[in-house]
């Protein structure tokens, strides 16, 4: 009895669970037939973009075209352009170089008028100082009062020419000499006024202008220009008259004389000299400003730019 109820069961339960497959396959088909529609949805939808996107393509091309002709044809136009007017150019720029170079030139002309002009402008102030100095020796000369003549005494002989004395001491005074000498020299007779100084130092090589009667005599040669002569002249003033009163004058005259021969060290040492022994003098005054145009220029080193660490 137990076989037939199971066996009655099992033929009872058969069609139901037939009936629940049967359900999940109807709706597996539905779930598929649904996943395929929306798989040829979505292969429309990429079919369009991709026609969209490929008539978008087409037209950039078409743009892109079109703009590389327009570039092709304002390059051609450009170039013809600039090739016009380089031929309408050419002339002027040539033209233009050429006036460049000739003013460049003139320039270097100008340039070397100015240097000319300067250097010639130093050259008379230094004349215009020299001629100040004359000026002022001549002045104080004429303040200087003239030696007293030896009176002989009374009854007395004249007095004779002294044995090997120069013949032209005779019946000249030291006075007539010196003014003589000095008169010619002023009114433009320098060689006579040498050689009436010269005369004079023959004489009256003793006297206490002597060393002046010299240093004139180097003051002609120096301005003649005579400058080697000059400096032996100022020399033997200094060593034959020691200590006279012309001394700062005549270092100051020898120191300009050794530059004006290019013993530019040698005449920097005199200016030196001239100012350390007489140091509150006029011509040390004047020593100080040649001195300081015969020093070299500093040359100022360019900037150097820090490294950036």
């Amino acid at each position: 009895m137990n076989l037939k109820n199971l066996a009655l069961l099992t033929l009872l339960a058969y069609p139901a669970n037939s009936f629940a497959q049967n359900k999940q396959y109807v709706e597996l088909q539905r779930d598929v037939a649904l996943m395929q529609d929306q798989l040829r949805a979505m292969q429309r939808g990429q079919d369009e973009k991709f026609a969209a996107l490929e008539v978008l393509l087409k037209q950039i091309a078409e743009s892109t075209n079109r703009a590389n002709t327009a570039v092709a044809v304002l390059e051609s136009k450009m170039t013809d352009k600039l090739a016009q007017q380089d031929k309408q150019l050419a002339v002027p720029l040539a033209n233009m170089g050429t006036k460049v170079d000739a003013m460049g030139s003139d320039f270097g002309g100008v340039r070397e008028a100015v240097r000319d002009l300067e250097s010639k402008i130093g050259k008379m102030q230094g004349q215009l100082v020299d001629l100040a100095s004359l000026v002022k020796i001549g002045n104080e000369k004429a303040l200087l009062p003239p030696p007293a003549p030896v009176q002989p005494p009374p009854g007395a002989e004249p007095a004779k020419q002294a044995a090997g004395q120069p013949a032209e001491c005779a019946g000249s005074s030291a006075e007539d000499l010196f003014n003589n000498a000095r008169r010619d020299s002023q009114s433009g007779n320098s060689d006579l006024a040498v050689q009436e100084f010269q005369n004079y130092l023959k004489c009256y090589g003793t006297t206490d202008m002597a060393p002046t009667a010299l240093y004139n005599i180097g003051v002609i040669y120096y301005m003649r220009g005579d400058h080697e002569n000059a400096i032996s002249t100022f020399d033997k003033v200094m060593g034959d008259y020691p200590g006279n009163t012309k001394t700062p004058d005549v270092m100051l005259l020898k120191g300009r004389s050794l530059a004006r021969i290019g013993q530019k060290e040698a005449a920097r040492n005199e200016f030196k000299s001239l100012i350390t022994k007489f140091p509150d003098s006029e011509s040390a005054s004047k020593a100080r400003v040649d001195l300081n145009a015969l020093s070299p220029a500093k040359v100022t080193p360019p900037a150097t730019k820090k490294k950036k660490r």
